[in-house]
């Protein structure tokens, strides 16, 4: 059975040939988009007839898609990928996401310390990793810095600085 479609899209076939179809959803994945679109096509019957049938196929746009002039695109279901966290706005796609305490004069209480990014060449084997809200509480504790050579410092100060991250608290 045919899934209601809401909007007309051009489908780019090999050889730059074109057939308009229906626009059924589009949707957002890493990179680029994804459209669903039904096409006309001719299928076969048992009884040995041909009749007009719909092809309905994910494709990637904009490579294989474009909009037909002076259609609206505004109904079409969408899907969009959630925005980025504050830790991967943060973090970017250079490194895994996290950070690392790495305790000094023995570990004993809050005292001294060093936060690391979690692939840091000096943060230490086995350190639980912090989220960011962990990561910006430990760097509050006197003694605490952040370390230069990971980057955790250029990460980090700037989001300490910035903004109190507590929850519940004002200024």
């Amino acid at each position: 059975m045919f899934v209601r479609a809401t909007s007309h899209h051009s489908v780019a076939r090999p050889r730059k040939q074109e057939v308009t179809g229906r626009l059924q959803e589009r949707q957002q994945v890493p990179g680029t988009w994804l459209y669903k679109v039904a096409v006309p096509a001719w299928q076969n019957t048992p009884s040995g007839h041909v009749e007009p049938a719909w092809y309905v196929v994910w494709v990637q746009a904009p490579d294989h898609v474009k909009p037909v002039p002076g259609v609206t695109y505004d109904d079409v279901p969408t899907t969009r990928l959630p925005p980025p966290s504050t830790e991967q706005q943060i973090l970017g796609e250079r490194r895994p996401s996290g950070w690392v305490l790495q305790k000094l004069d023995g570990g004993r209480g809050p005292g001294r310390g060093v936060i690391h990014a979690v692939d840091c060449e000096e943060a230490p084997a086995g350190a639980p990793k912090l989220t960011l809200d962990k990561a910006l509480d430990a760097a509050e504790h006197p003694g605490t810095r952040l370390c230069a050579l990971c980057g955790a410092a250029a990460e980090l100060d700037p989001v300490l600085k910035g903004f109190d991250h507590t929850s519940g608290s004002e200024d």
